[in-house]
């Protein structure tokens, strides 16, 4: 038995059964360790030096389960793209709950481990692309400052799976804070299970937010606390131009962080309808409209609790219209804060919010590069590419000028706010899916291994590496992105 300094406390498996069921990793006969995140495992206080990757890849499969493991698939339900389903691990386990030696407690799944009881059909395995494509925005957005589930180790299965073609298999180790959703608060809802319902409150409550712990209602305060991380966490993706793609309520976390890396991508030209999922069909998930989802599916969230918020349920929906209407002016707020650090504001002035909708509305008419454009700007020059000779974004760029000289703190202090505030480098989509292909179809990790160390180190402006700060080219064709395979 491998040991590598695991503590597991498998608190989830202590609730009742109802939200999960024991199932155990499928085996495979050929795996082979692709990528092992050591920062991270150094992080959590796992103990891998001197370990061989054939013995990391036999744990990280499941082949090799660690001692304290007890692999559950979580039942959940979840609203995907507005419509109701039950659902749950159809791929995925938890292999246990790993305390660090920092007191952090951490859930560890493994993702494309094969069947389970709510597959519906399904083979419960996942594709090597799709899994190196987590690992590399997950990482990415760690880097960036957003809050975020992480990715531990890539194992491929030697083993085909079959979709429209015959794909590598290929097995995910995910480290979140938990899974908890907002489909699980739903799904104890529909079974009517308000002893379980109100089990699983309290211990969200415990897990995440201790701090509200002892608190009366707390379906109330657990609700309130959801939707400032929610918040924020929307904040976080719109400053720096991410689209995640697939915001359905099961992809919605109660610890705010991000979690399902599908169909996510990163906007190069500033438009607030910009959609790449090839499902969305209807922009539902587009980049400006992830505010508005995440307000519709807390909604779905205020209405699965509605039972432990009042007695009384016209009051109870009364309560939590009043909560989730809340919302848009906490967004609003914090979006603003937000965009006034991309733009070095340290103080607050009624003409901001002017300011900043002028220059997106200006970058949307021109097309202009979201991530690059604020880059630019911290430069303390105008900038001199020929579409920012435009009369109408020199008369921006003055009031702005303007609007930073009437502050107490010197201009130096502001590019400095906003290089903290801005990358220099996203994960470009066709960067990644130029290294995806390298590695998932010619066994070649160059470009990804490179690709990581750019975007893992985003506000570091760094010479040689002009090419990862430009857009699409206009060869490479519309970008669209599909759900996980």
């Amino acid at each position: 038995m491998l040991n590598l300094n695991w503590r597991f406390d498998n608190s989830y498996a202590r609730l009742p059964e109802a939200f999960f069921t024991r199932s155990e990793p499928m085996p495979v006969k050929e795996p082979k360790l692709v990528l092992f995140n050591h920062n991270l495992a150094s992080t959590i206080g796992l103990d891998v030096k001197d370990i061989r990757d054939r013995k990391l890849a036999e744990q990280f499969v499941g082949n090799d389960l660690p001692d304290g493991a007890t692999p559950i698939a979580q039942a959940y339900a979840g609203h995907q793209f507005g419509n109701f389903t039950m659902l749950g691990d159809g791929r995925a386990l938890i292999l246990g709950e790993h305390i660090a030696p920092d007191g952090q407690r951490y859930d560890i799944q493994f993702k494309g481990s094969g069947r389970t009881p709510y597959s519906r059909g399904g083979d419960g395995r996942a594709a090597l692309g799709p899994m190196l494509r987590e690992y590399i925005i997950s990482e990415a957005m760690e880097a960036l400052g957003v809050p975020t589930t992480r990715s531990l180790a890539v194992v491929s299965t030697g083993e085909p799976i079959y979709r429209e073609d015959i794909l590598r298999g290929a097995v995910l180790t995910r480290v979140a804070s938990s899974h908890l959703r907002v489909g699980t608060f739903e799904y104890a809802a529909s079974r009517q299970d308000l002893k379980g319902l109100s089990k699983l409150i309290d211990y969200a409550v415990e897990r995440h937010y201790p701090n509200l712990k002892g608190r009366d209602k707390s379906a109330l305060v657990l609700l309130r606390a959801v939707i400032e991380t929610q918040a924020d966490l929307v904040v976080n993706w719109l400053r720096v131009g991410f689209i995640h793609g697939v915001m359905n309520t099961d992809n919605m976390t109660i610890s705010g962080e991000t979690i399902d890396y599908g169909p996510c991508a990163f906007m190069d030209a500033y438009d607030p309808l910009t959609t790449f999922s090839s499902v969305d069909h209807g922009r539902r998930y587009a980049f400006s409209n992830q505010p508005i989802i995440a307000q519709w599916n807390l909604a779905r969230f205020a209405e699965a609790l509605l039972p432990l918020i009042h007695l009384d349920q016209d009051k109870a929906v009364e309560i939590a219209e009043e909560h989730i209407s809340e919302f848009k002016g906490i967004f609003q707020s914090r979006w603003l804060a937000m965009m006034r650090k991309k733009l070095g504001l340290f103080s607050e002035q009624p003409e901001d919010a002017t300011i900043v909708e002028d220059l997106l509305s200006w970058m949307h008419q021109n097309k202009a590069d979201y991530t690059n454009t604020f880059c630019l700007l911290r430069a303390g020059s105008s900038p001199k590419d020929e579409e920012y000779s435009d009369p109408a974004f020199t008369e921006w760029y003055a009031r702005w000028q303007s609007r930073l000289g009437h502050q107490s703190k010197p201009l130096k202090d502001s590019f400095d706010l906003m290089r903290s505030s801005n990358p220099s480098y996203i994960p470009r989509n066709h960067k990644v899916e130029n290294a995806l292909s390298a590695a998932s179809e010619n066994d070649d990790l160059a470009a990804l291994y490179l690709l990581l160390e750019v975007i893992t180190k985003p506000y570091a402006e760094r010479h040689g590496l002009e090419s990862y700060t430009k857009p699409r080219p206009i060869a490479y064709g519309p970008y669209q992105t599909f759900c996980g395979t």
